[in-house]
């Protein structure tokens, strides 16, 4: 008797419990690349055989996230941002409006001038807008998407300030002698994990595919309260099916089926 409740008592004490609690509706602030290096082309084209720019597949993107987003919870909101030299707001008002991204998308001009990316400014503004969600028992959450190969961000910010959550999609060229997306890339990763209150994700491609940005984006849907390490993300999973495993025995078995005489 002793034995089995000890036994018992082991197991209850190892059970593990997840208390009840609600997800935050969320406040997305997109924050888009406007440097000329948005402007370069993807692999796909539009009907008219003209290929898509890396802003104009972005702007895709964006929609398809905010429809799906809507889909799951309508009370979630976004607010548009672009990165020149420096980032300047494109949509002020956090809505979920889908008409409010097409608005913010006209008025979205390529900088030719710019040529270092400073986040400082944009994760002030972040800083703010999360303090205005929280007294809304809300989450604020910034997705940047970055189009320079060669130019890493850089940022001034304290490693103790960490109220909302930094994703990032980074659409780059090869490595090639002018450009360093390596660089550019683990930069990246630094602000992330410096300045995230949860788990932020971030994702590149080199291969000018618009099917990779939409997948990235789907990933992006995840809500921050929610998710796990960014390593142990299995999905998409694979559709191509393996072929079964057919056992020879199992087939010679078949091929030496007696046949009745009657």
């Amino acid at each position: 008797m002793d034995g089995r409740e000890s036994q018992s008592s082991t197991a209850a004490a190892a059970r593990y419990t997840l208390p009840p609690s609600r997800l935050a509706c969320e406040d997305i602030l997109f924050c888009i690349d406007v440097d000329p290096e948005s402007l370069i082309e993807m692999k796909n084209t539009s009907v008219t055989g003209r290929p898509f720019t890396r802003l104009e597949s972005i702007k895709q993107a964006i929609l398809l996230f905010i429809n799906a987003k809507l889909a799951i919870n309508p009370d979630h909101r976004f607010a548009y941002f672009a990165l020149g030299k420096s980032p300047f707001w494109l949509k002020k008002e956090f809505s979920s409006e889908v008409d409010s991204a097409i608005a913010a998308f006209q008025g979205i001009n390529v900088d030719s001038s710019a040529g270092h990316a400073d986040l400082t400014h944009l994760f002030r503004v972040a800083n703010h807008e999360a303090k205005k969600s929280r007294a809304q028992n809300r989450i604020l959450r910034v997705i940047l998407l970055y189009c320079r190969s060669s130019v890493a961000p850089h940022h001034q910010w304290p490693t103790t300030q960490k109220l909302f959550t930094l994703d990032v999609i980074y659409l780059h060229d090869k490595p090639g002698p002018d450009n360093c997306p390596q660089k550019v890339y683990d930069g990246l990763v630094d602000a992330l994990e410096q300045v995230s209150e949860y788990e932020g994700y971030i994702f590149e491609s080199g291969q000018g595919l618009t099917r990779v940005l939409f997948r990235y984006m789907c990933l992006l849907l995840s809500h921050p309260q929610q998710r796990c390490v960014q390593d142990d993300i299995d999905i998409p999973k694979s559709l191509t099916k393996k072929s079964p495993v057919v056992d020879p025995a199992a087939l010679a078995d078949q091929e030496c089926v007696p046949v009745s005489s009657q």
